[in-house]
């Protein structure tokens, strides 16, 4: 089944960006739904975007593919 994910935008550029997101670094309301997690994953757009923050890095490309993006990972 091909179900898209209607949080990711369309756009012209299809590349997007994976990074590892310390979960200390993000705002308290964030913190509190995470969890014991210490990491996440953001997908970010070409333009430094935070499109997404996921619980790990497979399920950033999957989602980043389901939406017809090409991930890229970013160190």
């Amino acid at each position: 089944m091909d179900v898209k994910y209607k949080a990711l935008p369309e756009s012209e550029d299809r590349i997007v960006y994976v990074r590892e997101v310390a979960v200390e670094d993000l705002p308290e309301e964030v913190r509190r739904e995470v969890g014991g997690l210490k990491k996440l994953y953001a997908v970010h757009s070409a333009e430094g975007e935070r499109l997404a923050l996921v619980r790990d890095r497979e399920m950033a490309f999957v989602l980043a593919r389901q939406n017809d993006f090409a991930p890229v990972t970013v160190h």
